[in-house]
């Protein structure tokens, strides 16, 4: 694999995985980066650099971050925003991943599997996490939960940017265990019901 394309890969999965804790804090930091020229995002995805996305991606950031924090409501963002972290992640990474642009459906592929992937596991664990979280506190440790998840998508966007081998390394072991976890427990349940 050309040595070129390995710190964009590693980053596009990395920052893809970052929105299973937060959607659009991920795509604020590429877009910002695209527009201070600190990565080249793909050609197709060169609107993600205009100022009009960076304030759409700056509110959505803000917005989402503060609805974690309001119990109940937390729980229901959870439904909505695990199904789209596969999307956003998946999108994300196809943004800053570059390819042949003849080689459309690899490049969704790596994006989807990679990007897609990762994002959803990592958002269905913590999603979990939280429900669990709702049962044993009616809420009330949740707050702790968002800051947790608040940490870690910042920390995990530092680090792809700095170190984007250890970045992916740490959030591909993050989503690995999440998925462990979810199938050891769809097995136990089964197990239980013969």
């Amino acid at each position: 694999m050309d040595h070129n394309i390995i710190y964009p890969v590693l980053l596009g999965i990395a920052l893809a995985a970052c929105c299973g804790f937060r959607i659009f804090l991920p795509f604020l930091a590429v877009a910002i980066a695209s527009q201070l020229n600190w990565i080249e995002v793909s050609p197709s995805m060169q609107w993600i650099s205009g100022w009009q996305a960076i304030t759409c991606f700056a509110v959505a950031s803000v917005i989402e971050i503060v609805a974690y924090y309001i119990p109940f409501l937390d729980n229901i963002l959870d439904t909505i925003t695990t199904p789209l972290a596969v999307v956003a992640g998946t999108v994300l990474a196809f943004a800053v991943i570059p390819m042949d642009d003849g080689n459309a459906l690899l490049h969704w592929g790596l994006s989807a599997i990679g990007g897609g992937t990762l994002a959803g596991s990592i958002q269905g664990g913590t999603g979990f996490i939280r429900l669990f979280s709702t049962k044993a506190t009616v809420g009330a440790g949740n707050v702790v939960i968002a800051s947790a998840e608040n940490a870690a998508a910042i920390t995990g966007i530092f680090l792809s940017f700095a170190v984007p081998l250890l970045a992916f390394i740490l959030l591909t072991t993050i989503a690995l265990w999440f998925l462990w976890k979810a199938i050891t427990r769809l097995t136990n349940r089964e197990e239980k019901i013969f």
